[in-house]
């Protein structure tokens, strides 16, 4: 199913939350009320890191990457950090503690360190690293470094490809926002989506995760043809309110082509601007002239009488009401005690389908 063109029925994303503190298009923090060279600031972190001036600390990754830091900074900008940095420190080792960092490739650990110095980075890193990045934010409590991924992958580097991929780290990661665009785009584009080896190895490793994809997409695909249902009710709704409007019209006003038998159209009477005027017309015409015009008789006629009979459920006032029957059909109803259930429905679904467009509702009264 496609939805692109529709109106898609999932839940939209929560709100990107608002920050005292933003982040500017080159990767630089903005302060505000801040006058400081703060440019400056951080050229200088970026040199303390990249030429490891005092280092006290070393990071090793899986890959054989090692890089030096700074304790002190590690700690401040990450709580995980600051709980292992504490703990080697109550070990009294002499030599230089390292910490090793599993999963993910080296230059992106030390584009991970580097954020935590300067809050900086490069667009490219930030494009080819952006999941390991994310999963490093994470797992360290790095929140302003997690926001900036999860930006980056929404705007920027979700595809058909790696959407699945992005799903399941989001669904890891505790990214509800993230989490819900990946699910809209999988369920918009499930087509290109599951011809993906993204989905292929998701169906091995967690099948569980690709029945409830299914599943959803089978809900989403139900609530749009009861979408569907629905409009096309509002919309038979609607037509049958304009009829009841043009007949109306045609009684009390008088049409340039049609009644009523007691009025001639003025001279400066513009065109009909009622849509559903010219159809009625003729109806109105093959009743008058029909010789089979009972209740059970001609389908036009019948139809008509069912008009007729509407226009009396939804005219306030039968007594001086200019369309014929009016008056007799509500006497009929009040005869008879017995409740028509399905007429009532109809009434109301008129009215309230009318009462959405927010247009005002046609007094049926004559003046």
């Amino acid at each position: 199913m496609n939805c692109k063109n529709q109106e898609c029925s999932l839940p939209l994303p929560p709100p990107l939350p608002s920050h005292k503190t933003g982040l500017l298009t080159s990767g630089l923090k903005k302060r505000e009320n801040c006058f400081c060279a703060h440019n400056a600031v951080n050229t200088s972190l970026d040199r303390l890191f990249d030429e490891a001036y005092c280092a006290d600390i070393s990071i090793s990754t899986e890959d054989g990457g090692i890089i030096y830091a700074h304790a002190s900074i590690l700690g401040m900008a990450s709580p995980v950090f600051k709980a292992m940095l504490t703990k080697l420190k109550g070990r009294g080792q002499r030599k230089l503690p390292s910490i090793l960092i599993r999963g993910v490739p080296s230059e992106a650990v030390r584009v991970f360190i580097r954020f935590l110095y300067s809050s900086c980075y490069e667009e490219e890193k930030m494009s080819e690293f952006a999941l390991p990045l994310l999963v490093l934010s994470h797992a360290y409590v790095v929140g302003e470094l997690k926001r900036l991924c999860e930006r980056w992958l929404e705007r920027k580097l979700i595809n058909n490809e790696n959407v699945v991929d992005i799903f399941q780290l989001a669904l890891l990661c505790d990214a509800p926002r993230l989490s819900i665009m990946c699910h809209r785009f999988i369920v918009t584009n499930i087509k290109a989506v599951v011809a993906t080896d993204g989905w292929q190895d998701m169906r091995t490793s967690h099948p569980v995760l690709e029945q409830e994809l299914m599943e959803s997409l089978a809900n989403e695909d139900a609530i749009q043809k009861d979408r569907k249902r629905k409009k096309n009710e509002r919309k038979m709704y609607m037509q049958l309110y304009e009829a009841m409007e043009a007949l109306v019209h045609i009684c009390r006003d008088g049409c340039r082509t049609i009644g009523p038998h007691d009025k001639v159209p003025r001279d400066d009477q513009g065109p009909c601007e009622y849509a559903a005027c010219k159809g009625l017309e003729a109806l109105v015409r093959h009743f008058a002239g029909c010789k089979m015009r009972g209740p059970g008789g001609c389908i036009h006629c019948k139809r008509m009488w069912q008009i007729l009979e509407l226009h009396s459920r939804l005219c306030p006032s039968s007594d001086d009401c200019r369309v014929p029957l009016c008056r007799k059909f509500r006497q009929r109803r009040k005869q008879n005690k017995k409740k028509d259930v399905r007429w009532r429905i109809l009434v109301k679904k008129i009215v309230r389908s009318k009462s959405i467009t927010g247009a005002p509702f046609l007094s049926l009264d004559s003046t």
